[in-house]
């Protein structure tokens, strides 16, 4: 399981950066066109908003990777 950890700063990452900031996505419009075809879980559900707020301790799924959000 791959990990992303929050700037100190920050509580919270919007889903569609998580993708973009993991190379995951080529481009927000691509994070948003996966995310509305249903291909994105977070915390095992599918998740269709692409400005989800992720916290410490989230985990996204998407094209059979999975990622911890932690602080």
């Amino acid at each position: 399981m791959e990990t992303l950890k929050l700037r100190e700063k920050d509580e919270f990452i919007n889903l569609s950066q998580l993708l973009k900031a993991l190379n995951l996505v080529e481009s927000g419009a691509m994070a948003k066109e996966v995310i509305d075809e249903g291909l994105v879980k977070v915390d095992g559900e599918v998740e269709s908003r692409y400005r989800r707020k992720l916290y410490d301790g989230m985990i996204v799924e998407f094209n059979g990777e999975q990622i911890k959000v932690i602080r």
